[in-house]
């Protein structure tokens, strides 16, 4: 009887990502929707803590596929300790979560053995409130809500809470290494359509150009060429986007796709296949850029 194949949780993310991909569109990547779920960035149940990095990316495939609209997830037991009960029948998305272990390893120079620590990522399954029966929403009021408030308005407030220089002129969104510089077209020309105003189209474009700009040598530092090497250009501008994304949902905006997105799609498709790391990585440096730059708000980058 041939061995059971040993379940690979960076595999089966990763192919469940290109996947979605795959039939999200030319002009549209999988984590930019119109309809259905929802685009609040994940919270644990049990902990009032959002998810991080792929979990994110996971946790909302799940819920555009199904229409879930809650932001909400735990385990099975997790619900259970809620006072919630699992329906029958119900499906569960997959998350990934990573245990500390205690090693020793020889030290190279020294021939001598040492404690060190190693993460091993293990698998985990969770379920949306929407799937779940007996659950209170008075459960959640300690855990993170949308916030009330204009999402514009606090848009422009975290822009300039990063100190990031911004001018408006130009036909191109970019950021300049060169001058440190961010450049966005003038906000009056950027148009709505039918899942955005012309304002969320400005804003979604400059979280893309933050994300970016966070990466200098003077700021996280990201360094790309040593994981990536000639691929590196393609992989920041994915995870350019999805730290805007990320963003955006935190900042309560609707993201609009943007127009230079088939010219990477192709591309993405083609490292994520070839990596199935790859994805995880690109989704931890835009978690760290978002978290980065939204600290700013609190003055404390």
């Amino acid at each position: 009887m041939p061995a059971k194949e040993k379940f690979d949780v960076y595999q089966e993310i990763t192919d469940r990502i290109v996947a979605a991909i795959d039939t999200a569109g030319e002009f549209r990547l999988p984590w930019f929707k119109s309809t259905g779920g929802s685009f609040a960035i994940p919270v644990n149940i049990a902990s009032g803590k959002p998810y991080s990095g792929v979990n994110i990316l996971s946790l909302w495939l799940s819920a555009q596929a199904s229409d879930y609209p809650s932001h909400l997830w735990g385990t099975y037991r997790q619900w259970q300790e809620h006072g919630a009960q699992v329906r029958r029948g119900e499906k569960s998305s997959l998350i990934v979560f990573y245990k500390r272990l205690d090693i020793e390893q020889i030290n190279e120079e020294t021939g001598e053995t040492e404690s060190a620590e190693r993460l091993i990522a293990r698998a985990s399954h969770v379920f949306n409130a929407a799937q779940v029966d007996n659950f209170k929403a008075g459960v959640a009021a300690t855990l993170p809500e949308t916030p009330a408030f204009d999402p514009i308005s606090r848009a422009e407030q975290f822009a300039k809470a990063t100190g990031a220089k911004i001018e408006e002129g130009g036909d191109e969104a970019c950021y300049i290494p060169a001058l440190d510089v961010i450049r966005m077209p003038e906000r009056c020309r950027f148009i709505g359509t039918d899942t955005s105003t012309p304002a969320e189209a400005f804003y979604s474009t400059l979280c893309h150009e933050l994300v970016h700009w966070s990466g200098s040598k003077s700021r996280l530092d990201r360094r790309l060429s040593n994981r990536f090497r000639i691929e590196a250009y393609a992989v920041e501008e994915l995870v350019a986007e999805l730290g805007a994304a990320f963003l955006c949902s935190e900042l309560a905006i609707t993201p609009e796709p943007r127009a230079d997105h088939a010219q990477y799609v192709a591309h993405w498709l083609t490292i994520l296949k070839g990596d199935k790391r790859a994805i995880f990585t690109a989704a931890s440096k835009a978690s760290q850029a978002a978290n980065w730059l939204l600290a700013h708000e609190q003055g404390a980058p």
